[in-house]
């Protein structure tokens, strides 16, 4: 941690809402296994100023189909991370988290559902169980900023107070009568508290990869509605971070403007990479949001990436992130 960041380990716990009506204290979990490739996320998000919680549970299986939940349970107070099945245990604060999630699954042999959420009512529903046991293996990055001025990593608008930390991770996933088991998977997790819309991102490229080498990346490439870009992340090498300097994003398309595969070229202080990434399976989300009379929309783009790192294969999330102007992705195609 730099002196432009503060966090103690208190910041692993929940922290008192201010008067933001959209108030948001999340706690963000992936991990994925090389060995079975697959893996998931799972997401809490307390805004007790609005009355509810946002649970989201995304699990790709390795023949491509997807499991998943989400919803919206109440809540009255901001004093746990516990919301309908989905709950986050702090074992060591700043070091050691469990994410646990017990309760219905939807099982889609087609994601590509999730583009129409009316026809979820017909996903088939089956039992299931997620268990991320999650140790820090990086140094945390971010934190609480200690002047006003400071930049952050989304802008003060969004997730202000965040921090993160690439994983290993241990644990199960259960859908229906089948289970996989892993002792040694890769993952990152994020935590953060403030006001949060969606929306108050105009458009983004987040790229989160961790390999069984150690070495691991968090990379975003984020942009304003005025078109000022900012390049933000870090590569893990030798159990240091790196905060990078410049990076170039070229993505390959789909028909249905969903990324396909990405080229990243990244450079710090001591080195220049290229790292290639697939997406291997895609959960294309999106939220709404009402202001007023008017209804805000954002693309919200989760693939499951196959990453290529100096020969190595590792496993990860790309997100892309956008509104979605006058039936239009504002980000498309960059």
């Amino acid at each position: 941690m730099d002196g432009n960041f503060r966090l103690e380990g208190k910041d692993e716990y929940p922290h008192q809402p201010d008067a933001s009506p959209n108030f948001n204290e999340s706690v963000y979990t992936n991990a994925f296994d090389s060995k079975t490739r697959m893996g998931g996320w799972a997401r809490i998000g307390n805004r007790v100023n609005e009355g509810y919680a946002e649970l989201s549970v995304v699990l790709y299986l390795p023949d491509g189909r997807v499991a998943c939940q989400f919803g919206r349970p109440a809540i009255t107070a901001n004093d746990k991370f516990v919301a309908d099945g989905l709950s986050v245990e702090v074992v060591e604060p700043l070091k050691r988290i469990t994410m646990r999630y017990d309760g219905e699954l939807m099982l889609l042999d087609d994601p590509e559902v999730l583009r129409n959420p009316k026809l979820l009512g017909t996903a088939k529903r089956v039992p299931g169980s997620l268990v991320f046991e999650t140790t820090g293996i990086s140094p945390l990055h971010g934190g609480e900023p200690t002047s006003p001025t400071q930049e952050t990593m989304y802008g003060r608008d969004f997730s202000l107070n965040h921090f993160n930390q690439h994983t290993k991770v241990a644990g199960l996933i259960r859908v229906g009568d089948e289970q996989w088991d892993f002792t040694d998977a890769r993952g990152w997790r994020d935590h953060s508290w403030g006001p949060r819309y969606w929306q108050a991102i105009y458009w983004y490229r987040l790229f989160l990869c961790s390999f069984d080498s150690g070495r691991a990346f968090m990379l975003l490439k984020i942009t304003d509605k005025a078109g000022k870009s900012r390049r933000v992340g870090v590569l893990l090498v030798d159990g240091q971070y790196e905060d990078i300097l410049d990076m170039d994003v070229s993505t390959e398309w789909s028909d249905k403007q969903d990324p396909v595969k990405v080229t990243l070229g990244v450079r710090t202080a001591n080195r220049r990479e290229v790292i290639e990434g697939e997406v291997v399976t895609l959960a294309p989300l999106r939220n709404r949001r009402h202001a007023g009379d008017e209804v805000l929309i954002s693309r919200i783009a989760e693939g499951f990436t196959r990453f290529t790192w100096n020969g190595e294969i590792g496993y990860g999330m790309t997100e892309y992130i956008e509104r979605i102007e006058d039936g239009k992705l504002v980000g498309f195609p960059l």
